[in-house]
């Protein structure tokens, strides 16, 4: 819990307390939920109302934003905003109202817990919007619900269905992206990364999550044998945040100390790490000593920069690169390095690091890559969907990790 102690007070033109409908004894355990209904001009909803509570980012260039905002603005004939919108929803400590002021008192104290859960486009539109009415007055819906604490996650996933939130900013909601957060927080590109939909940071965490789902070494065992391969990582992100999320609720109940990704937590920065150097790598990598004129550019799929263009940035720590690959490579290879995990005393290590190993297979890994994709056709996205070709990388990798181990 996290205090903020914000009290806001404004002026609304109708009031209601709805009564709790189960509250019909005296019963100390019953729950205390209550709801407030209020009908406000918009032009006196103050400009601060706490927004960390909203699992979106606001995005006022949605067909929905749009539609909201000429709803707004539509004053020449009946002005039925408050009919016509949902409103916003608000979650609070404490809510009191002056009936002599017709001023309402909201007291906001958990930053986790209190402020804006839903209607965050109707709040961001009406903000920018209220000064261009001028003279004309337009009405919002304003729900209130105190209590909730106990039960605020399900509430924000049942109220943001209608217009389906991602489910990676539901998670985000719920905290459970902590492990990847703290295994982050000393890396340059931490700020950097986007947890919710419509955020404008760089990097998208289900990139992180594609990652880390290759190297889950309890989904995809790690034996001379091994049929199982991780290939969803490049076919499907929603099902690489299911794995996650799956194994996040588990370990509610069985414990964190039995939660992959917590196991993962030393070696994750190292996975983004690899991915980075492969980045920057993988051209030099498909040359190798070969004195042949192998031009990296020309292959189907990878791009080159053009002549006095900039540099394209790579994926994470944006670092300037001539070529950009297409994951159709990267994640094969990428995924192959799970033959190097190994867990000991209750956590996931590196039997050799990869950057050591990396160096010495590089070649190999690359131009077997490539190969693949010529024999499918030019195809990078075949060859990330190609089991044989994640199975061979993956047996290189393992070969040389038990002959250096």
């Amino acid at each position: 819990m996290s205090i903020i102690k914000k009290e806001m007070k404004f002026k609304v033109d109708s009031f209601r307390k709805i009564p709790n409908p189960y509250l019909k004894s005296d019963n100390p355990t019953e729950r205390d939920y209550q709801m407030y209904i209020l009908i406000c001009d918009v032009k006196n909803i103050p400009d601060d109302i706490p927004m960390e509570t909203n699992p979106r980012k606001q995005s006022l260039k949605t067909d929905v934003a749009k539609s909201i905002n000429k709803s707004l603005l539509e004053t020449t004939d009946q002005r039925n905003f408050y009919l016509l919108n949902r409103g916003l929803l608000l979650s609070a400590k404490t809510v009191s109202y002056n009936n002599e002021t017709k001023e309402i008192s909201i007291f906001f104290e958990d930053d986790e817990k209190h402020g804006d859960v839903d209607g965050g486009h109707t709040y961001e539109i009406i903000k920018k919007n209220r000064d261009v009415l001028e003279s004309n007055s337009q009405y919002v819906k304003i729900e209130i619900l105190t209590g909730v604490e106990d039960m605020f996650e399900q509430l924000a996933k049942a109220r943001n269905y209608s217009v389906k939130v991602q489910d990676k900013s539901m998670a985000e909601l719920c905290g459970d992206f902590q492990i990847i957060k703290d295994a982050l927080v000393d890396q340059p590109y931490y700020d950097e990364l986007s947890y919710k939909e419509n955020d404008t940071k760089r990097i998208d965490i289900m990139d992180i999550l594609t990652l880390l789902n290759m190297f889950n070494i309890e989904k995809y065992p790690v034996d001379k044998t091994a049929k199982n391969h991780p290939i969803v990582s490049y076919t499907s992100k929603a099902s690489c945040l299911k794995t996650y999320e799956q194994a996040y609720k588990e370990s509610k109940t069985k414990g964190i100390e039995n939660n992959p990704y917590y196991k993962m937590k030393n070696i994750i920065p190292d996975i983004v790490n690899l991915y980075e150097h492969l980045e920057l790598k993988i051209h030099k990598y498909y040359k190798g000593e070969s004195k042949e004129k192998k031009l990296y550019g020309a292959i189907t799929g990878v791009t080159k920069v053009k002549s006095n263009n900039p540099k394209f940035k790579t994926r994470f720590y944006g670092n300037p690169v001539e070529y950009q690959t297409p994951n159709g490579f990267m994640y094969p290879i990428i995924g192959a390095f799970r033959a190097l995990v190994k867990e000991e005393n209750g956590m996931y290590t590196w039997k050799i690091k990869p950057l050591d190993l990396i160096e010495k297979v590089g070649n190999e890994l690359v131009t077997n890559t490539i190969s693949s994709s010529r024999e499918l056709g030019n195809n990078p996205n075949a060859t990330g969907k190609s089991l044989q070709t994640w199975s061979s990388l993956f047996k290189t990798i393992l070969i040389e990790g038990i002959m250096q181990d």
